[in-house]
């Protein structure tokens, strides 16, 4: 049996023994520590010292800041000061001076809406800086004021726009003010083409610019019943200083295909066939023979009674003289309207409705231009003078120009 030359022993340590050496150790030491080391227990903390030296502690002081910032402004100059001073003063002054205007502008808003008599109170804006020394002295440089939707005649006026000059006020003082003079005021009225369609809107007609000085109505009128078409030119212009005048031209009421009546008495007006129907009449010969069997047509279709005589007695002959180029616009000439008071029977043949040819003959030019009226007058101020400047046709309306001296208000 072989003996090693040497044995290698290895020693086993518990874990166990090896944390309960640690009891003494220093965790334990540290776990142990008097809480109010490193000072005495009955030390005051502010008195007490860092361990290993150092200074005493003290809570910290939070005005350290305000003291630099309080150092710094007094190492300012002085003029810089005042500076600074007053520009804080001019902000306050000026906040003070928008707020006196706003609260000035707000009442002249609500006065003007009582005595006016308006929905709603209109919009005002006081020119000039500063404010409040120009209200002590009585007087504004400007003042302007806009009123929407006021009533005028059958229409209303979209904008009314006015603009004071040198505005002198009546009172004893910046707080009784009883009226105001202006000596100068220049303004500006819209009439849009809108408010026209809507209110103006019982017959559907519609109004549009045609021109600097021309407006041009396209709709429908109903009449007996019937919706004709309407056509007509309206012609703006100045009725002296205070009116807006109309001038109604091209009126015309379309019935279909059938006629066309423009109201007058001249021979070009009245109801007439259109060239279509004319056209279409020609070629019917019961409807043609009904038409020439009245003396009065034929005189004013200007054909000879002899060859009228010899066409209703001969087909040949009618359908010559029907066909002849002439015809339609001979039968165009006929006033329907003249016809129908003698012969409704004939008009009746023809198409036409009765009770729609008795309409037709009230509707005259003046009725029908009443209808298309957008003239009106600027009310006349209690003292002063107000006048139209310029009328003019724009793309949304019709734009008045106004001026005014002397006016008071108020007071």
């Amino acid at each position: 049996m072989r003996t090693p030359h040497h044995i290698v022993t290895h020693r086993y340590t518990n874990p166990y023994e090896e944390l309960g050496a640690l009891d003494d150790g220093p965790l334990e030491d540290h776990l142990h520590e008097d809480p109010e080391e490193p000072g005495d227990p009955g030390e005051p903390e502010g008195d007490r010292e860092i361990a290993g030296g150092g200074e005493p502690w003290a809570p910290p002081h939070h005005g350290r800041g305000d003291r630099r910032r309080r150092r710094r402004f007094s190492a300012l100059p002085f003029a810089l000061k005042a500076v600074v001073g007053l520009v804080v003063l001019a902000a306050f002054l000026t906040l003070a001076d928008r707020w006196a205007l706003l609260y000035a502008e707000h009442r002249a808003a609500d006065a003007l809406k009582d005595r006016m008599d308006l929905t709603a109170a209109p919009e005002v804006e006081i020119g000039g800086f500063p404010f409040l020394p120009r209200l002590v002295d009585g007087r504004l440089d400007s003042v302007k004021v806009t009123v929407p939707d006021v009533a005028a005649d059958r229409v209303t006026l979209a904008a009314v726009s006015a603009t004071a000059h040198d505005v002198r006020l009546d009172g004893d003082g910046p707080t009784s003010i009883r009226g105001a003079r202006v000596p100068e005021l220049n303004g500006d009225v819209l009439l849009s083409f809108a408010d026209m369609n809507r209110e103006l809107g019982a017959s559907q007609v519609r109004f549009t610019g045609a021109g600097p000085d021309r407006i041009s109505a396209r709709g429908t009128l109903p009449v007996a019943g019937h919706d004709l078409r309407l056509r007509a030119e309206v012609r703006i212009g100045r009725d002296g200083d205070q009116g807006i005048d109309t001038q109604i031209g091209g009126m015309r009421l379309d019935i279909g295909d059938l006629a066309t009546y423009r109201p007058g008495v001249r021979a070009s007006e009245g109801l007439h066939l259109t060239p279509k129907s004319a056209a279409d009449l020609a070629r019917e010969t019961r409807k043609v023979r009904s038409l020439l069997a009245v003396p009065s047509v034929i005189r004013r279709m200007g054909v000879p009674e002899a060859t009228v005589r010899e066409a209703l007695n001969n087909d040949d002959r009618l359908a010559e003289l029907t066909g002849s180029p002439r015809f339609v616009h001979q039968a165009m000439r006929v006033n329907l309207l003249d016809l129908a008071v003698a012969h409704p029977e004939v008009l009746d043949r023809l198409g036409f409705d009765t009770p729609l040819l008795d309409s037709l003959s009230r509707l005259t030019r003046p009725v029908l231009a009443d209808q298309l009226n957008l003239g009106f007058r600027l009310p006349e101020p209690p003292e002063g003078e107000l006048r139209l400047r310029d009328v003019r046709v724009e793309e949304d309306g019709i734009r008045v120009r106004l001026a005014g001296e002397g006016l008071t208000f108020g007071g």
